[in-house]
């Protein structure tokens, strides 16, 4: 993956490099679903905590475009289903994630002892991040 450059990811970085409220659209069958999610970025990517079996993700399956949008920034990427949130390949990533929605995480809303308790990586592909007056875009 390329990686975007160092002023833009220092912006990305501190700016959703944490706990993160994000809108983010799927399609099915052209009608646009969007709602809320919470999400944390690093590399050109954010890092979701979701449900394998939710609308969200079937609209995934069929179409992995998604769009993102937060603070003065929106963008379009593929939609990559990481599996189970325990899965060994995702220790290193789910550390990440328990650190950054420590506030939240254990409250009982996930269950990850459920296989269906997946992380879902939103891999950028090209959007626009607005900082300080700068328009800068994102293409990756």
């Amino acid at each position: 993956m390329k990686k975007l450059d160092d002023e833009v990811e220092k912006i990305m970085v501190e700016r959703f490099g944490k706990d993160t409220i994000l809108a983010m659209a799927t399609d099915e069958d052209g009608i646009p679903s969007v709602r809320s999610v919470n999400a944390y970025y690093e590399d050109g990517a954010f890092y979701i905590i979701t449900y394998a079996l939710s609308n969200k993700m079937k609209q995934i399956e069929n179409n992995p475009i998604v769009a993102v949008a937060g603070e003065w920034f929106s963008a379009h990427g593929k939609a990559v289903n990481m599996g189970w949130f325990k899965k060994k390949e995702n220790q290193a990533v789910a550390e990440k994630l328990r650190r950054a929605f420590r506030a939240w995480i254990d409250n009982g809303h996930n269950n990850f002892e459920d296989e269906n308790t997946i992380i879902l990586c939103v891999k950028l592909t090209d959007g626009v991040l607005f900082s300080q007056g700068t328009r800068y875009e994102l293409i990756i």
